[in-house]
């Protein structure tokens, strides 16, 4: 389960937002110090908030928290502490991960996008990319599905003109690194980087 928290203590209060997922209809219940938000059609819980965090464990973080597994822990002792029947199994694993382009075609709807095929060590995933730079052979920088980008945005599974797409590509200034280039185009990587290990950003 991709599993995103935030902690903003001046701008929030002293609550960690747990996201799961997004959908059209919610409600919510509330014990003790959380409250589960699900889906009203399915029940399938969708948020946690957890209240008055900080008496019981700190959170270094003004926005994204980069969760641990003790981290995971914490929240599922505070659902089981708080009456709830159910724990997260949240996948922890590098969002942000170098990628080898394996392939690359005209997306057959769209001019201006490629669909490429993305090796990211032990999985590959299809990306439509509308990098004018994108091309076959090249390491990038990949933000797979659950990322959070520097902007807030949750990268999600979506569909471009009819063509699945599972992640993105990134550009330097999308990853908000230092003096990027203003002109569009994803950024390169070479050769030393190793396909599937995690990239290091700085927000």
């Amino acid at each position: 389960m991709i599993v995103n928290a935030f902690y903003n203590e001046k701008g929030v209060g002293d609550t960690l937002l747990v996201h799961l997922n997004d959908v059209e209809k919610t409600d919510f219940e509330s014990k003790g110090n959380v409250t589960r938000i699900f889906d009203v059609k399915t029940g399938e819980t969708v948020a946690i908030n957890l209240f008055e965090v900080s008496k019981r464990r700190a959170f270094d973080a003004n926005g994204k928290v980069n969760l641990t597994a003790e981290d995971v822990a914490f929240i599922n002792k505070e659902l089981v502490d708080n009456g709830f029947d159910f724990v997260l199994e949240a996948d922890l694993s590098p969002k942000f991960v170098v990628g080898y382009v394996a392939s690359k075609e005209k997306h057959p709807n769209a001019d201006k996008l490629n669909v490429c095929q993305v090796d990211l060590g032990g999985e590959t995933v299809q990306i439509v990319c509308g990098a004018p730079n994108v091309d076959a052979g090249q390491k990038v920088v990949v933000a797979k599905v659950g990322a959070v980008m520097p902007s807030g945005l949750i990268i999600k599974p979506s569909n471009l003109r009819g063509e699945d797409s599972f992640g993105m590509i990134c550009a330097a200034r999308e990853l908000a690194i230092p003096d990027a280039p203003e002109e569009k185009g994803i950024m390169v990587l070479d050769d030393s980087y190793e396909t599937g290990a995690e990239f290091p950003v700085l927000f």
